[in-house]
């Protein structure tokens, strides 16, 4: 680990399954990234309104404050948030509910349909400004 090399670019992972956001964090990590993780929904959005992170993957279901209300509270803030903010749940959502949270959010991903090395090529993506693309499979 010592010898990775920071990209610069901040990601909060806010996932209350310790053992997900384990993966997540390491191979963002191995990858450049500077991960922070948190649990619940309520310190995730206090972290998220900081404005310091580039990117923020968010599962829905959390403590304290469902990640549907934490990305409906960041995205009415009367200022921009810089943080490109993608959904990752295994939750089956209605079409209604889908249709919205993609609305608000810059990315929905199953957790159950990729890889964390998929995950990375994701987030390098986005990273560098570009639309995900649907092959992650390499």
């Amino acid at each position: 680990m010592d010898n990775v090399k920071l990209n610069g670019k901040k990601i909060l992972c806010i996932e209350d399954e310790s053992f997900i956001s384990e993966l997540y964090a390491r191979a963002l990590r191995r990858a450049g990234y500077d991960v922070t993780t948190l649990i619940s929904g309520i310190d995730g959005l206090r972290a998220a309104q900081s404005n310091e992170y580039d990117i923020i993957l968010l599962d829905l279901m959390i403590p304290g404050m469902t990640g549907f209300e934490v990305l409906r509270q960041l995205r009415s803030r009367p200022d921009k948030l810089k943080a490109k903010i993608l959904i990752t749940t295994n939750l089956d959502q209605t079409e209604d509910s889908k249709d919205e949270l993609e609305s608000m959010a810059d990315g929905y991903l199953i957790k159950a349909e990729f890889t964390p090395r998929q995950l990375v090529n994701i987030i390098n993506d986005i990273a560098a400004g570009n639309q995900p693309s649907d092959n992650y499979n390499n």
